[in-house]
């Protein structure tokens, strides 16, 4: 345990610091402070003093030196079972510092206004906020660092139950917060800079740092014997920016995975769309004149998947729909909007969460697809090429324009499935779905085992090529009409030779949407 003599308060976020001011003071904490933070206290009548009263110079620079200087981080430093240490701070009149509370520079924000110019965000970027953190948290034996308001109340408890003292286990926390707190600071200073300043078409980053901060502790991982937790963007404050729970059980980590893809899923369609996710993959979909028909659609396509699936609307769900999806058992319901009459529908189911999506959620992705494995990670750009590429007709049989918009519907689900993926479609709704297959041929017939009769007359979409001429063939006996497909095999002459034959229409996109 240390005891906290002196402090050093200097935050841009100013919530709450007179509180925490006020108790260090009735601790007779004796307190350092800067600029506006100092001249909040003293507006509160909190004892204070000046850190340029400290250093014996101003701030300077339009405020960009104000604790950049031996005497405060001499004193942040300074080895307390060290004699040298000690007896250099004598030598130099360094006053030892006990804490620093600090909280950073407000860059993401500024960073993420429309139109923000480079030099009005390069100001927030903060200098000596992380200085007094890092040196802070290096000497943790002996120096508490403080970041974040939400830290106060549970500090100052410890403080007066101690009387000015704080546990190593409290400091080591504290460290370790403070370090996150760095690493995920710098890594939105640079991730802005590089694409402020570079040209993306050089490659990607040589670093990547994963910089988030948890959102919520989940009950476990897929499985319950792994640990489990949803992280976030570091300026985010709370999990309702990712998604608000509007009624239900807490969401799981495989809901918050299938929301996420029938979320996105669905608002890749301009017209009223319902996706209805099982496992990280579409079991059906359909766009329609209104929610409650888009939703009836998808349901046809695979009813038996679909039971305790997760269910994406981009329009929103009002009481008529609502009854339609307490027929079935649903795990999840995300929405942009739900009618009060509609909540009171679905909160009659207890276990079923009802979600509206926040604006993390809104954002749809990230800057890189980022999958770890052993000893490193992969890392590509997400899959956003293909869907309104120009379409290529190689066979002499020529898809109507119905058919051609039937296509495009399809290719564009298949991209949301994995694998070795074949997507059914008539007209805009999917009948029948093959997902995470290793052989294309059998997925082919999976997908048309599941469409059945309805499988007669539809179009077929494929993630990747098709290797081999028994492709077509397999979904011409289902009653396959026309095939959309990337095209690019080495046997393409053999498979538009069985599709001609055949009398199947099929175009080929140029772009491959395969993913495991």
């Amino acid at each position: 345990m240390i005891k906290i003599k002196r402090a050093l308060l200097s935050v841009s976020d100013k919530s709450g610091i007179e509180v925490l001011a006020k108790g260090l003071a009735d601790l007779k904490i004796e307190i350092i402070s800067t600029g506006g933070t100092a001249a909040l206290l003293k507006k509160q009548r909190i004892p204070v003093r000046d850190v340029a009263s400290v250093t014996g110079f101003p701030e300077m620079l339009d405020g960009r030196v104000k604790t950049l200087h031996p005497l405060i981080h001499g004193g942040l430093l300074a080895a307390r079972s060290r004699s040298t240490h000690l007896d250099e701070c004598r030598q130099h009149n360094i006053e030892l510092i006990d804490m620093v509370v600090v909280n950073l520079y407000p860059f993401e924000k500024a960073a993420s206004e429309p139109g923000a110019a480079l030099e009005r965000v390069l100001e927030e970027i903060d200098i000596g906020g992380p200085s007094m953190l890092r040196s802070g948290a290096k000497n943790f034996d002996s120096v508490a660092v403080v970041t974040h308001p939400d830290q106060y109340e549970e500090i100052l408890a410890e403080l007066k139950s101690r009387r000015g003292g704080l546990a190593r286990e409290t400091l080591s926390r504290l460290a370790v917060a403070a370090f996150e707190l760095s690493a995920a600071y710098d890594a939105a200073v640079s991730r802005y800079l590089r694409a402020q300043l570079l040209n993306e078409r050089e490659g990607l980053p040589e670093r990547i740092t994963v910089a988030l901060k948890k959102g919520k502790d989940l009950r476990y991982g897929e499985n319950p014997h792994q640990r489990g937790a949803f992280y976030m963007e570091p300026k985010a404050r709370s999990f309702d920016e990712w998604a608000r729970l509007l009624g239900g059980k807490e969401l799981s980590f495989n809901n918050i995975m299938d929301a996420s893809c029938a979320w996105r899923l669905v608002k890749s369609f301009k017209g009223c769309a319902a996706a209805i996710v099982k496992h990280g993959t579409p079991c059906g979909v359909a766009v329609r004149q209104g929610a409650g028909a888009a939703y009836l659609a998808a349901l046809k396509s695979d009813p038996e998947s679909a039971f305790g699936g997760i269910v994406g609307f981009n329009q929103a769900v009002d009481r008529q729909v609502a009854r339609k999806l307490v027929e079935s058992f649903l795990e999840v319901i995300v929405a942009p909007s739900f009618s009060r009459e509609a909540l009171e529908v679905l909160r009659l189911k207890k276990n079923l969460r009802v979600l509206e999506p926040g604006p993390l959620l809104e954002k749809g992705r990230g800057t890189f697809n980022i999958r770890f494995v052993p000893g490193g990670a992969l890392v590509q750009d997400f899959d956003e090429a293909g869907d309104k590429e120009g379409l290529k007709v190689v066979t002499k049989k020529k898809p109507a324009p119905d058919v051609i918009a039937s296509l495009r519907f399809a290719w564009q689900v298949v991209k949301f499935a994995h694998s070795n993926a074949i997507v059914l479609a008539k007209g805009t709704e999917t009948v029948g779905i093959s997902s995470g297959g290793t052989s294309r041929v059998e997925g082919v017939r999976a997908a048309c085992r599941r469409a059945g009769s309805r499988a007669q007359g539809a179009v077929i979409a494929s993630d990747g090529f098709f290797p081999k001429p028994d492709n077509v063939e397999a979904a011409h006996e289902a009653g396959v009409t026309a095939i959309i497909q990337p095209g690019g095999s080495i046997k393409d002459a053999d498979v538009i030779s069985a599709a001609d034959r055949l009398g199947v229409a099929m175009v080929f996109t140029g772009v491959r949407h395969f993913s495991h």
